[in-house]
């Protein structure tokens, strides 16, 4: 095995550590190396056990051109303290395939093997991409360790829903080459230049909870997918962020700060003392109506078998209310709307009406688009501009692809310093 590399190898460009563990997609990593390393980025790897049954390191050597790492009980390796400075001399990290057991490993600071005692000495970002079989995935193990990683700091890029290796079909993919690319990308041109540092922004998202009783509540189906994926992109591309979340089961993003609450009042309220915003996106499903008096006590059947009568007042309009705002509007509103039909028509009307600058139209209520999927159908629209079918994609690029509409609406209306320099807002 070669010798542990340093930063004098690669002097001129980035370097990625990949750490693949074992599954059959783990073929695919050599088209992601080889990618990689026609942009000049330095590509060592290191493979488990698991990984040796489906790739060689020789395969690996000879299409990245850096060291291959296997062995924690390396002499040579190891004389040099291989396991601490393979961490330090990467730029990034990238666990790809991480397989379930290379995640509950990584969850619970195990330590003896190459890979996860990397991982575990690691001081530098790291992204996983898991793949496995969709009930494997599913597993709630699988999914708190996937949650512990998360509240870590470590960039999770969720499966994609498909046919896996053993024939079964549901969420468990690698994603695509393209995608993976894309995603990793991203992270490692971040370290040097992001585009929205030194801006604020404010993401709503999931659901709103309106009391019944003190047991019962009206409210949607929201999963908050969406809005997270776009408070995690806003806040990798250097914003400061702040997440007002109703109820979800979602970790709060890297560098997000969340605030939690129930109500539609609580959430113009959150929204209200964060301001003022440069960039205010408003995903969160809000509820319409309220109950007017909350029962103080469990609302119990009548022996008459009739329902209780309740009485609901209209709900404060968030998006309307900040949009129009006298004193603190933000810079750019950003408004979402969920609609069965007509999607195009509401959405300009909503548009309008609500007095926002960018609209996102998700269409929901048929099979792929169903409140909690991993997908979104989408339109996007602003006042000046005819829509944009941005189709049926994975939510976190959808993400992607509104952020980058931000940046080019802040290009055009303000002055950025395009030297890789934060960017110079002016004065409103």
């Amino acid at each position: 095995m070669a010798n542990v590399f340093t930063s004098t190898d690669n002097p001129q460009h980035k370097t990625i550590l990949f750490i693949i563990s074992g599954g059959v997609s783990a073929y695919r990593v050599l088209d992601l190396i080889r990618t990689f390393k026609k942009d000049g980025v330095y590509c060592p790897a290191i493979l488990t056990k698991g990984a040796q049954e489906f790739i060689t390191p020789l395969s690996v050597s000879a299409l990245s051109g850096a060291p291959v790492y296997t062995d924690l009980f390396s002499l040579k390796d190891e004389q040099e303290m291989g396991h601490i400075r393979l961490s330090r001399e990467a730029d990034l990290i990238v666990i790809v395939p991480a397989s379930a057991d290379m995640i509950a490993r990584t969850a619970h600071g195990m330590a003896d093997d190459l890979a996860s005692a990397v991982l575990l000495a690691a001081d530098k970002p790291v992204i996983c991409c898991p793949a496995m079989n969709p009930q494997m995935w599913t597993n709630a193990a699988t999914q708190e360790n996937i949650a512990t990683l998360s509240r870590r700091g470590i960039d999770i890029i969720q499966p994609d829903h498909g046919e896996v290796a053993c024939g079964e079909t549901g969420q468990g993919r690698l994603p695509s080459v393209e995608a993976l690319y894309k995603t990793i990308n991203k992270s490692l041109n971040l370290t040097q230049h992001k585009p929205l540092s030194g801006y604020k922004a404010l993401v709503t998202a999931g659901p709103t909870y309106e009391k019944i009783d003190p047991v019962r509540f009206i409210g949607n189906r929201s999963s908050g997918k969406q809005g997270y994926a776009i408070a995690a992109a806003l806040a990798q591309y250097g914003a400061d962020v702040t997440l007002v979340s109703g109820p979800t089961a979602i970790p709060c993003p890297q560098n997000v700060k969340r605030v939690d609450l129930e109500s539609a009042t609580d959430m113009l309220s959150a929204v209200e003392q964060n301001l003022p915003c440069d960039i205010a996106v408003f995903t969160a499903a809000v509820c319409d109506w309220r109950v007017s008096d909350v029962s103080e006590k469990k609302l119990k059947k009548r022996d008459d078998h009739t329902p209780p009568h309740i009485t609901f007042s209209e709900n404060p309009d968030i998006l309307k209310t900040i949009a129009t705002h006298k004193t603190k509007r933000p810079r750019l509103v950003i408004g979402f709307a969920a609609e069965t039909d007509n999607i195009q028509e509401h959405a300009q009307e909503k548009l309008i009406r609500k007095g926002c600058d960018m609209l996102i139209a998700n269409q929901v209520g048929h099979d792929k688009c169903t409140f909690g999927n991993d997908h979104n159908d989408v339109y996007f629209l602003t006042p000046d501009t005819d829509s944009e079918n941005w189709g049926y994609k994975p939510k976190h690029e959808i993400a992607d692809m509104l952020v980058c509409k931000v940046i080019e609406h802040l290009e055009k209306h303000e002055a950025i310093n395009h030297t890789g320099a934060n960017i110079t807002k002016l004065e409103a």
